[in-house]
């Protein structure tokens, strides 16, 4: 059973995640501030995945994430306007971040998406593909498809965020972890359009790894 805790000082935004995250095989834990965290991660744990906000009456955010870290997978909620919080939270180990306001749809897809990837199963089934990201098979119809290192990465990346856009430099800033600012600029294009050409029935009119013209890609959920 998956258990989530929130972490959120405004009740009623708090309240609004976690009745979006809640289901029956999956309790979610709403508390507002890090003294109630620490209580709760004591007394109820463990939990699948914490959801924690950066700024809090009590403290920052980013001191339960240091004392959590390596013993449960965190996504930050921050301010739009914080990138410091961000890169802070990803140092410290954070699995991913979402800025404020934010949508619920974007959110629930964003916790599907590591609770997915902390599952252990890492074969991911869509339509007649069947992506193995462990053993690093990759299946259309049943054939076997050979794909680079970079394409492998930028298929993982957009597999389990599916239904979620992403935008050309997060995609670049993820794939290309060891040096973005020096890749070409076209590497991002090059790259999806090999994914394409071996992928896609009609590379041309791509069904599932779609661009979004003005922001990123994304792979449509089907």
């Amino acid at each position: 059973m998956e258990r989530l805790l929130i972490v959120e000082d405004d009740l009623a935004l708090g309240e609004g995640v976690r009745l979006a995250l809640q289901g029956k095989e999956r309790p979610v834990s709403l508390c507002r501030s890090l003294a109630q965290a620490r209580q709760m991660l004591e007394a109820d744990g463990p939990f699948s995945l914490l959801i924690l906000d950066v700024n809090l009456p009590d403290s920052s955010g980013l001191s339960l994430l240091e004392e959590v870290r390596g013993r449960v997978p965190v996504i930050l909620l921050t301010a739009n306007d914080m990138e410091i919080d961000i890169v802070a939270g990803l140092e410290l180990g954070a699995e991913d971040y979402i800025t404020k306001p934010f949508s619920l749809a974007v959110l629930r897809a964003r916790v599907n998406a590591q609770l997915r990837r902390q599952g252990g199963s890492q074969v991911v089934e869509v339509g007649q593909f069947a992506f193995d990201f462990g053993r690093m098979e990759y299946r259309k119809a049943g054939r076997l498809i050979a794909l680079s290192k970079t394409e492998q990465k930028l298929l993982k990346i957009l597999v389990e965020n599916r239904g979620i856009t992403l935008s050309r430099a997060d995609l670049l800033d993820r794939v290309w972890t060891d040096g973005a600012e020096y890749v070409e600029e076209n590497a991002l294009s090059v790259t999806v359009k090999r994914l394409r050409d071996k992928l896609e029935d009609t590379p041309a009119k791509p069904q599932y790894l779609k661009t979004v013209y003005g922001v990123g890609y994304t792979w449509a959920v089907k």
